[in-house]
């Protein structure tokens, strides 16, 4: 409710400031506000101001999203041709009439007094200047080529109202289709919990079952905080940075469970956290990159995973050796990183920087992203 009453008040400021500014920037702005009631150039100014602002929203709210954005360009071009013969035709009209109600009296002039011999000049009732002396009116001057002043300032306003209000509709749609491509994504990223990660934890914790193993409460807890933080925590646009980095921890963890001891896996977090907000899952993708790229059970394999909050600054370092993998894994891997590249883009567009370092060895990952 909040945020509705401050868009309308954005709005009703904004077209205030629009009417208002042509008697802000000009120096007898109080006298032609004062001249309003009875001048009908002045009245025509203001009108087409307020056209121009009705213009603006019918565009914005009826013709952008019934022909613009239904590919119908032939019917929008025409109705916005209308549009504006339509302002001109009243503003024109109101330019000759104006909008005063009381009918306007020709201001009558007294005769001129007849001078000392006697001669009385020419009496003109209506005030108009008087005939030439040979009788014949004197040529008008050329104007100059173009359109009429009133037209051309019409024009202008009617398209300031057009770019405008197309621009920033077709601004909010392509960041309604941004938003709606990132929430798509986001819903890939909760669907697609690694499968083979899925069915090997849960063959590592059947194993250390079958072992009647201390560990194998601790699997089951871990597992079960990891999927509830994906289906149901991570359901927003933002969650506490420390829940984000208690489910990577839990999935580290269960990595380290099912992973034998030819992986080597360095794994910490500094700083503190609370008071901190983060996109959700921004951050697995690296993580899972690493093992995917860098576990082999025939190969020594070392993965480096720290990551450290400074004041407002999370700093996400992954490092991994490259070993032996299979092409369908290199394939997921990058789909993987582009998806997170492109959320990056969106959610932090100039508070991330993002630095990937692929040597023919090792895969390096560093991303530092400014918090909220």
């Amino acid at each position: 409710m909040n945020k509705k009453v401050s868009l309308i008040a954005i709005h009703l400021f904004g077209c205030l400031t629009f009417l208002a500014l042509p008697y802000i920037i000009d120096d007898d702005g109080l006298s032609k506000v004062a001249e309003l009631a009875y001048n009908p150039h002045e009245q025509r100014n203001l009108l087409s101001y307020l056209l121009t602002i009705a213009f603006f929203y019918t565009n914005f709210y009826v013709l952008i999203p019934q022909f613009f954005f239904a590919r119908n360009y032939i019917v929008y071009s025409l109705t916005v041709l209308g549009c504006f013969l339509i302002i001109e035709q009243t503003l024109t009209s109101i330019n000759r009439r104006g909008l005063s109600l009381k009918p306007q009296r020709q201001e009558q002039l007294p005769p001129p007094p007849p001078d000392q011999l006697g001669y009385q000049p020419p009496f003109n009732p209506g005030g108009r200047p008087p005939m030439p002396p040979n009788g014949f009116p004197q040529p008008r001057q050329s104007q100059q080529p173009g359109l009429p002043p009133e037209i051309s300032q019409t024009f202008f306003l009617f398209l300031i109202g057009f770019l405008l209000s197309l621009a920033i509709r077709v601004n909010n749609r392509w960041r309604e289709t941004e938003r709606e491509k990132l929430n798509t994504e986001l819903s890939y990223l909760k669907a697609q919990i690694n499968p083979h990660f899925l069915f090997n934890t849960l063959n590592s914790i059947y194993s250390l079952a079958l072992e009647q193993s201390d560990r194998t409460a601790e699997a089951i807890t871990r597992l079960s905080s990891l999927m509830r933080y994906v289906i149901q925590d991570a359901a927003v646009k933002q969650v506490p940075l420390a829940k984000e980095l208690e489910y990577i921890s839990h999935y580290v963890a269960l990595q380290k469970i099912r992973l034998d001891e030819t992986v080597q896996i360095d794994f910490s977090i500094s700083g503190q956290p609370n008071g901190h907000q983060i996109a959700p899952l921004i951050l697995i993708s690296f993580i899972e990159n690493a093992f995917k790229y860098g576990v082999n059970p025939s190969d020594d394999s070392h993965i480096q995973i720290s990551l450290s909050v400074q004041a407002n600054e999370l700093h996400c370092h992954v490092f991994n050796k490259k070993v032996r993998i299979s092409q369908d894994t290199v394939t997921t891997s990058g789909i993987g990183l582009a998806n997170t590249q492109a959320r990056l883009q969106l959610v932090y567009p100039k508070q991330h920087q993002l630095q990937i370092n692929d040597q023919p060895a090792d895969f390096t990952v560093d991303l530092y992203l400014t918090l909220t």
